[in-house]
């Protein structure tokens, strides 16, 4: 079984920030294939189904991104069925919209990854990330928490969109055939 984590930040105040795009990646797959996210343990929400052939169990943490590695590690120990894990997370170094498909390496600075990497104490877990620019002036704590601009959110959107494509292509034919499919869009 796939465990499938789309990071962010719980609470109104957060939502449509550039930190919690996992969450919305997570909100289209489980609209996608009817997966209710309704279940709710003390570290996350999560509601299990298929995505194509493969059973998944979608998590969004309730523990803020700092903390991410708390709700993963949590959710593999719940389901003990759990054989690989997908991270779906935003990156301040992609320009806004673009995809990158990793399957193993450093947090590169997202505090979230860091957290997952210490708990599981491995660095080979894949990625999907999504870019969300970088700020033009000032602390890049503040810009991961603002929501997107007029400009911006239609390619969000879109990229959210292909973000849930990718995570099936992964799924159903790999990592490589999602990388060769989706790197750069």
């Amino acid at each position: 079984m796939w465990l499938v984590a789309g990071l962010g930040n719980p609470g109104d105040e957060y939502e449509n920030t550039r930190h919690n795009i996992g969450f919305k990646v997570v909100e289209v797959l489980a609209d996608r294939f009817s997966i209710s996210l309704k279940k709710k343990t003390a570290n996350f929400i999560h509601g299990r189904g298929f995505i194509g052939e493969q059973k998944v169990v979608l998590i969004k943490p309730l523990t803020f991104m700092n903390r991410s590695g708390i709700a993963v590690w949590d959710a593999i120990r719940q389901f003990d069925d759990i054989n690989n894990v997908l991270v779906i997370h935003d990156d301040l170094d992609l320009e806004t919209g673009v995809i990158r498909i990793r399957e193993t390496g450093s947090s590169g600075g997202h505090n979230g990854i860091q957290s997952i990497i210490e708990r599981l104490g491995s660095k080979d877990f894949l990625r999907i990330k999504i870019g969300i620019g970088r700020p033009n002036r000032g602390p890049a704590e503040k810009y991961v928490l603002r929501r997107f601009n007029k400009q911006e959110r239609p390619v969000i959107e879109e990229a959210v969109e292909t973000a849930a494509d990718a995570v099936g292509e992964i799924l159903s034919k790999g990592a490589t055939s999602a990388q060769n499919r989706f790197h750069g869009q």
